[in-house]
Parts: structure tokens; sequence; C-alpha cells
């Protein structure tokens, strides 16, 4: 009796498993559940977990090496979006802009496919990351990119440059910088307060998550070579940082 009883019983369990998978997809575990399960590996990440450093600025300007990514999460709320490198297949070649790009290696079993993304970071509070991540799947490509992001976190310095603004702000730069990778070159120009992103769409998303909503830009080079044009923005945005003072007096 035992043994006829066994397989009605797989038949349930496989049954039960097809139930949780239709009502849904899983939880995604939140930024509390992270912090609370870090168990920290590095000095920096003992001493955020237990509050001895609570800015995450002093650790920046410091220019101490982040090898955790949830001592950004513990210290700041973070917000991430995908950016579009890759394009989808269309007639002609004419395909649309999205986030994996994907590239096929050749082995004796087959074709062999490999999803590439890059993502991006910010609190739009003036800390931004970038980072890229690469995986036989897309949802492991994302994560890789998303952590990567968290380890590369940059401060960027905010303010009200233009001549045209007499009441200050923090929306726009300081003054104007520039930054080059590969053959692409940008510049970017404070702007007075409503004036808007006057950038490409892919960087729309960096300055928005960095807290940046009124710029001017001008760029150079091969602009389609999406890499390259957001590392060069980011290499810009980068240099507004000046850096050092809070972490010096924190010595002394």
């Amino acid at each position: 009796m035992e043994e006829k009883n066994k397989p009605a019983e797989k038949v349930e369990i496989k049954k039960e498993r097809n139930q949780g998978q239709r009502r849904g997809k899983r939880k995604e575990i939140t930024r509390e559940e992270i912090v609370e399960a870090w168990d920290p590996k590095t000095k920096l990440g003992k001493d955020v977990k237990t509050g001895k450093i609570k800015d995450l600025d002093l650790i920046l300007d410091g220019k101490m090496k982040i090898l955790e990514p949830e001592i950004v999460d513990s210290l700041i709320h973070l917000k991430s979006d995908l950016l579009s490198i890759g394009q989808s297949k269309g007639k002609f070649g004419g395909g649309k802009r999205r986030a994996w790009r994907q590239t096929q290696r050749k082995t004796k079993e087959g074709n062999v496919p490999t999803f590439s993304t890059l993502a991006v970071v910010g609190d739009e509070n003036g800390h931004v990351g970038i980072g890229s991540g690469k995986s036989m799947e897309t949802l492991p490509a994302r994560d890789k990119a998303i952590r990567k992001a968290k380890l590369n976190v940059i401060k960027v310095v905010r303010g009200d440059g233009s001549f045209d603004s007499v009441g200050g702000g923090n929306a726009s730069i300081p003054f104007k910088v520039e930054g080059k990778s590969g053959s692409v070159k940008i510049i970017l120009y404070p702007a007075a307060p409503g004036t808007g992103l006057v950038i490409a769409n892919e960087l729309k998303k960096i300055l928005k998550l960095a807290g940046i909503f009124d710029i001017y830009s001008k760029t150079f080079g091969k602009k389609r070579t999406t890499f390259n044009l957001i590392k060069a923005c980011v290499q810009a945005l980068e240099k507004t940082n000046l850096g050092g003072e809070k972490w010096f007096a924190l010595l002394e």
C-alpha cells in the first residue's frame, strides 16, 4: 500500500509547485532585510554596521575602497535603472534599443549566447554609480551590474553656476567639466533652473539619479558607442568633486 501511495504524493507535490509558479513572481528581498542579514567581512563594513561611520561622503572623500555593496545600501537609499546598450533584431537592421546586449560564442555543441548590461544607481542627492554585468542569462547579468554599480558609487558636487539665475540652487553643476573615453568627448555646462536636461537620452537617466535636472552639453566623436559616452559622462561628473575637507577634519 505504501508503494502505491508514493506516485500520488509526487503528483501532489508537482501540483503545488505549478500552483506556486502560477501565483506570480518570487518576492524580492527588501533593502532592510539585506542590511539585517549582512555579515560584514571588511573593517570598513564592520564600522558601518556598528554605526561608527554614518556618512557615505566621509568614505568617498577619504578615498576608501568599498568592497561590499551593503555598505552603500545601509548608508543611502538607492534607485536603479538599466541603460540601453543593446539592440533587438529588426528588419534591415532597424531594431529598437534595449537593455541587453547579446553575443554568441561558437562551440562544438552549438551557439552559446551571453547577455551583458549596464546599470546605474543613485540616490538623487549627489551620489551615482555605474557597473556592467555579463552572464548566460539576463537576470544574473542585471544583478551583477547593480552590485558593481554600488561598489563604483561616486560623489557629485551640485550647484548653480549659471549667470542667468539669481536664486541659486543645487539642480545643476557648479562649473564646466569635461570627460573623455575612447573617441568620445563630452562637455557639461551649468544651466539655469527650468532649462531641463539638454543631453542624450541615456545620459538623462544618470543625471536624474545624481540629482541634476538642469544642464547643457556638447559631445564629440563616435557618440553611437554608448559605453564610451556613458563613461565620459561619469568621468566629467567625478571632476565636480573637490572633496577631502570632511575626512581631514575628522582625522584631526
